[in-house]
C-alpha cells in the first residue's frame, strides 16, 4: 500500500497563503508561484496551496471541509502554541480543551481551511 505525504489545500491567493504558513511553519517554501506555493516539512512530507481559480479539474469545496493536523510534544505545547497563534491574529474556532484522544485546539487560516493542534493523551494513537 502506498503512503500519502502530499496535502494539496485550494486558496484565493497562493502568495498570501504561502507567507501566512512560512510564518506559521517557520520555513520557506521550496516552490513559489502566483498559482502555486509548496512547502516540505519533516520527513518529506509536502503541503501544497493552490489557487482554487486555476486548478483543473475545477474544485468544488472551500476551506472548512476537512482538517490539517499538528501534533505537538505534550498539552504545554497545545496552550503554548495556541497562545502564539492568538497572539498573531489567527481566527479560534475552539480553545484549547481535552477531548477522547488528547488536547487539542483548532484556528482558521486565510481560507477558512481548519487547523488542528494537537497532543494525545499517554497511551492514546496518535
Amino acid at each position: 500500500m502506498t503512503t500519502p505525504n502530499f496535502v494539496i489545500l485550494y486558496v484565493d491567493s497562493p502568495e498570501k497563503s504561502g507567507a501566512f504558513y512560512a510564518l506559521l511553519l517557520g520555513r520557506e517554501p521550496v516552490e513559489s508561484s502566483p498559482t502555486f506555493v509548496m512547502f516540505v516539512l519533516d520527513k518529506g512530507f509536502k503541503l501544497g496551496l493552490w489557487s482554487r481559480h486555476t486548478v483543473e479539474p475545477a474544485a468544488a469545496a472551500a476551506g472548512g471541509g476537512g482538517e490539517l493536523v499538528l501534533a505537538v510534544e505534550n498539552a504545554a505545547a497545545v496552550d503554548a502554541t495556541h497562545a502564539d497563534w492568538t497572539g498573531r491574529g489567527l481566527k479560534m474556532l475552539q480553545a484549547p480543551t481535552d477531548l477522547d484522544f488528547g488536547r487539542t485546539f483548532v484556528a482558521l487560516d486565510p481560507d477558512n481551511h481548519r487547523l488542528r493542534v494537537y497532543s494525545p493523551f499517554e497511551g492514546a494513537q496518535g
